[in-house]
């Protein structure tokens, strides 16, 4: 085993940056790259390999918008609870259709794979171009399909900064109350990409450290790009477990 690997537990898929949102705090900026998703065949298998090897506790997909693509979030997610990893997390900002019978039978299937823990991002930046109202309706169905869901803002600053986006942030999750969702902690906003362009007035002082940065020599956590690119190889092109044997940071 890799000695930088050792502590492996986390398993994470950018599905795509494709985004139904143009948010003012994304660290991805335009999006330019949109264009690609990842295999849902590679990705399965990738996650079955790593498991075999390594204790593996969570599978995560995320985005961009990563239900666009609901074939790879199901491969992934089929294969994380078929070897009974703990935690199978969708971070979803819940606004990829507007058909109700669509947005029905996403949760229902979302349910059916294995989900157990459904993010959402609500906050005053996503619903700068996210109506509010189709997000409810994907939660509603979510939930009556039992899959445990949490609200997951994005905070400006701080969760306790006073500034308007933070403000309208908790009305927004205020507004949630009546359906019983809970609010996890969220995340703070880093100053890239959108934020950096868009919110650089409220990062004047010392910018903070990025959260999602970890030592190189003691890796926690292998994220897969949308196209194939995973701790310096691409999956595309050699076998997972060959690129996790080689990693040196």
């Amino acid at each position: 085993m890799n000695q930088c690997l050792k502590n492996l537990n986390k398993i994470e898929f950018v599905v795509t940056y494709a985004c139904t949102g143009r948010c003012k705090h994304c660290s991805e900026g335009d999006h330019s790259s949109c264009g690609e998703r990842i295999n849902p065949q590679i990705a399965a298998d990738a996650v079955r390999k790593i498991a075999a090897e390594y204790d593996i506790k969570t599978v995560m997909t995320f985005g961009g918008e990563p239900l666009l693509h609901t074939d790879a979030v199901y491969a992934i997610m089929t294969a994380a609870n078929e070897l009974n990893i703990p935690k199978r997390q969708v971070i979803t900002n819940g606004y990829f259709s507007k058909n109700a019978d669509k947005i029905r039978a996403v949760a229902e299937r979302l349910a059916a794979c294995g989900v157990n823990d459904l993010l959402l991002s609500v906050d005053a930046f996503h619903q700068e171009t996210i109506p509010l109202d189709v997000v409810k309706q994907f939660a509603a169905e979510a939930k009556k399909c039992g899959i445990p869901i949490r609200l997951h803002p994005a905070w400006l600053r701080s969760a306790t900064d006073d500034n308007p986006y933070n403000r309208k942030t908790q009305e927004i999750l205020d507004s949630f109350k009546d359906m019983g969702i809970p609010t996890n902690e969220g995340n703070i906003i880093f100053p890239e990409g959108n934020a950096l362009k868009y919110l650089a007035e409220y990062f004047t002082d010392k910018l903070p450290e990025n959260p999602y940065v970890e030592d190189p020599r003691d890796v926690h956590s292998v994220s897969f790009e949308p196209n194939g690119d995973v701790l310096g190889g691409n999956v595309y092109e050699r076998d997972i477990m060959e690129i996790l044997r080689d990693y040196a940071p």
